[in-house]
């Protein structure tokens, strides 16, 4: 089966075409100004173009579904959904996490701890298993401080993601590696994409929402209307 994988959760717009796992092409910008909005549809153009087949040829569309960016989520949401409505495909939803941790299984860590950079000292964070690479613990908001991970201490333990800079600041474990250059990639969704597909595990494009975890928290305009 052929697949687009669209992960738009971080600073990184990426997108990839795959023929079930294996790759056929790859695009992707790690941007400090997120510009998911103004490349997203440019990467799928060159996906296609890569991967030498058309929008007709694909059989599903594959979403990075967070948790990460509001603003990217709903980018990559609403282009994912317009593809699955105007071609009528499938849509499959993968943690973003799931996407960071699969380049670093079986790579003689116990555990993989992906920690995608949130706001302050707080990061969205799971636990992996280093082996089969399986989530073993919840997606979570965490408010990073010198007790965090404190119980996995004895673990060789590899940390990935942006969020990882801050924690290696704070964190006092001496097995830990961190990997601060790692951003959730659509590269990353391929596996877990073709085993929902074989599954009929498919989303309900019409009522499907992102991963966000948490609220969106905006910043209020300053109120510039003068009182008399």
């Amino acid at each position: 089966m052929k697949i687009l994988h669209i992960e738009t959760s971080s600073k990184n717009c990426s997108v990839a075409i795959s023929d079930g796992e294996i790759l056929l092409c790859l695009c992707e910008e790690v941007s400090e100004n997120y510009k998911q909005s103004e490349s997203l549809h440019t990467f799928v153009e060159w996906a296609l173009e890569g991967a030498e087949i058309a929008l007709k040829d694909l059989d599903a569309i594959a979403l990075g579904k967070g948790p990460g960016s509001y603003t990217g989520l709903r980018i990559g949401a609403a282009s994912a959904k317009g593809f699955c409505y105007g071609l009528k495909l499938p849509l499959i939803a993968v943690n973003s996490l799931d996407s960071m941790v699969e380049a670093f299984v079986n790579q003689g860590f116990e555990l993989i701890v992906p920690l995608i950079d949130a706001r302050r000292m707080e990061v969205y964070t799971a636990v992996f298993d280093g082996q089969s690479g399986e989530m073993i613990s919840e997606t979570e908001a965490k408010i990073l401080d010198e007790t965090s991970f404190s119980d996995l201490a004895d673990k060789k333990i590899l940390f990935i993601g942006d969020g990882a800079k801050k924690a290696q600041e704070i964190l006092n474990l001496h097995h830990a590696e961190f990997r601060a250059d790692i951003y959730p990639s659509a590269k990353g969704l391929i596996k877990k994409s073709v085993e929902k597909y074989n599954c009929n595990d498919f989303e309900d494009v019409a009522y499907f929402e992102p991963f966000y975890l948490k609220d969106f928290q905006g910043i209020k305009k300053v109120d510039r209307i003068k009182k008399n």
